[in-house]
């Protein structure tokens, strides 16, 4: 079984930054894809970013590509998602996600469907 426990969201006024934290179990977290996605309100959930297993590939939507920053820190079991010049249309709760089969440690994954554990979400609120 696979904990994932997301941190740091909050209330931002926009052009501001905010960073997020998941913090995962086990002892092959290292080897899992991870991803954040997001629902905003009245939305469905959608894609946000994934880096891969060994952190050096990563991908980004459209919609945050040059804004935000996903890493990893694997002493840490740790993914982040660094968010600057936020938006109000930013505002969503924010979930992390593990894809925990291994394939290759450069893989990575944009299809909510294809994670297996999913973190309880932190709410994100950018003001105009």
């Amino acid at each position: 079984q696979v904990q994932l426990v997301e941190s740091g969201g909050g209330l931002v006024q926009a052009g501001g930054s905010l960073r997020l934290s998941c913090a995962g179990s086990g002892r092959t977290f290292r080897t899992y894809a991870m991803g954040w996605f997001r629902q905003g309100p009245g939305k469905e959930r959608e894609f946000v970013a994934t880096i891969s297993s060994s952190g050096g590939s990563t991908f980004y939507a459209d919609s945050v590509k040059g804004r935000f920053t996903i890493s990893r820190d694997g002493a840490k079991n740790t993914v982040y998602l660094q968010m600057n010049s936020l938006k109000p249309e930013d505002t969503a709760v924010y979930y992390c996600a593990a894809h925990t089969r291994y394939y290759g440690a450069s893989y990575y994954y944009t299809n909510q469907y294809e994670y297996d554990y999913w973190g309880q979400g932190t709410q994100v609120t950018v003001s105009s």
